[in-house]
């Protein structure tokens, strides 16, 4: 006769996934939102890639975002404020609106990055700034005991 398994506080060695079971990576649908990092960090990684001294229209980087992040969805007013701050933070740095210039067009708001050799290293710089703010927020929140953050 065996003796019954016994209880202890602890969750110890889980078995494999049964054959066939769906990854639970499934993520939360997320509506971006102006002066959250992690929404601006999306900004920023498509403004980093854009061809430079080129007008783009703001509504095609709003598509082009809603395309890539399907688990997201940014509004017009989102990417230009995130694109606003961008603005600046390059007069601020660079004393010129020359930058990031945002001006209306004939098919809409445009945005338009400088084609110099200063730009890259800058925006980097603009997107480890938002990627620390990022990490702070994921780190305040994994300190929490509860999601509410009363615990």
């Amino acid at each position: 006769m065996s003796s019954p398994p016994t209880t202890s506080a602890g969750l110890s060695g889980l078995r494999s996934a049964p054959v066939g079971l769906p990854d639970a990576v499934h993520r939360p649908p997320t509506i971006a939102e102006s002066n959250d990092p992690f929404s601006a960090s999306r900004v920023i990684d498509l403004v980093a890639r854009l061809e430079r001294g080129r007008p783009v229209r703001i509504a095609d980087l709003v598509d082009r975002l809603n395309a890539s992040h399907l688990d997201w969805l940014f509004s017009q007013a989102v990417v230009l404020d995130a694109l606003l701050q961008l603005q600046v933070n390059w007069m601020a740095d660079y004393r010129n609106s020359g930058g990031v210039v945002i001006e209306d067009g004939l098919l809409g708001a445009t945005v338009a990055i400088e084609d110099s050799s200063r730009v890259d290293p800058w925006i980097v710089r603009q997107a480890e700034r938002i990627d620390a703010e990022c990490r702070a927020l994921l780190a305040e929140f994994s300190r929490r005991d509860h999601g509410t953050g009363d615990g």
